[in-house]
């Protein structure tokens, strides 16, 4: 597994982390299948959030983690809060403090290794924030903090606050979901792709060493679906196919690759439960692709050039 260095840290970490939002539909037993068979690929980064499953997914892989031979420290266990389901978002100190508590009851541990913020709150008091950070640190609870769909600004006016560097931003990236790179191609154009809605920050995380982690690279829209397989987009999948037999792997691993294939060393989030899934997909770490190759899977996925 390709390695890379987390955020402005020397510290090393899998180019490559297993997203748990689906474990709540899984058994104990399958579960720890999911769990292996990403660990053996050399992924051993987990990322959850405190809503995946009502609370279940992370109580779910609690029960999974502990009862394999897996050391805790061999580990990296990020989880996220902040969102409190159908009724607001909450970066509140109390909030905070509180939700780490149930999120590592739920997964059996005595700590995390990083902790996100879950979308932006539009309340969010910056001081606040800094005040829960700094008691979760002290306390050995959170080793280390990031966030979760921040535009460059609200990245700035939290990091101002922290006495931590912020490692992290997840946002959704992949061959369906392009904006953070389109406007760049498309600059002093006046077409739809130039418009920029992430206020820069894949080249601000470049400059001031942030790790972006990227969510739902296999996905179209927002959760409609995978474009893998999907006859509702052709073209890509025939580029998909092209590469995957060139490279003798699968179509996941062609749009992991793509990902992974951008310098800016994006960790890229598989949430796939399905061990043959996890597997392919790590495999994509491996391969690098020739610049006409990302450029041919970037126009196969509808995307043009100006």
């Amino acid at each position: 597994m390709k390695r890379i260095k987390m955020g402005c840290t020397t510290l090393s970490i899998p180019a490559m982390a297993l997203g748990i939002m689906r474990m709540n539909q899984k058994s104990v037993p399958e579960a720890q299948v999911a769990i292996q068979a990403a660990y053996d690929a050399g992924i051993n980064f987990i990322d959850s959030a405190d809503i995946y499953g009502g609370g279940k997914s992370e109580e779910i892989f609690g029960q999974a983690f502990s009862q394999m031979h897996i050391k805790r420290e061999e580990m990296f266990i990020q989880s996220k809060t902040g969102i409190v389901p159908g009724k607001r978002y909450d970066f509140s100190k109390e909030h905070i403090l509180h939700s780490v508590d149930e999120i590592l009851e739920r997964m059996q541990l005595d700590y995390l290794d990083s902790l996100v913020l879950h979308r932006p709150d539009a309340l969010m008091d910056p001081e606040e924030v800094a005040e829960a950070f700094d008691q979760l640190q002290a306390a050995g609870k959170v080793r280390f903090f990031g966030v979760s769909n921040f535009d460059t600004a609200q990245f700035k006016l939290l990091q101002s606050c922290l006495s931590q560097r912020l490692m992290f931003n997840q946002l959704q990236f992949s061959l369906k979901h392009t904006g953070m790179i389109d406007f760049g191609m498309h600059m002093n154009m006046v077409d739809k792709p130039s418009v920029d809605r992430d206020s820069q920050f894949l080249d601000y995380a470049r400059l001031h060493k942030v790790t972006v982690q990227a969510w739902s690279p296999f996905q179209y829209g927002m959760f409609e679906g995978t474009f893998i397989d999907n006859d509702g987009f052709p073209k890509l999948n025939q580029e998909l196919q092209k590469l995957a037999d060139k490279y003798e792997v699968g179509k996941n691993a062609i749009a992991a690759a793509w990902i992974l294939r951008h310098p800016a060393n994006i960790q890229m989030l598989v949430g796939s439960m399905n061990p043959q899934h996890i597997r392919d997909s790590a495999k994509g770490a491996k391969i690098r692709l020739t610049r006409q190759e990302w450029y041919d899977l970037y126009l196969a996925a509808g995307n043009y050039l100006p």
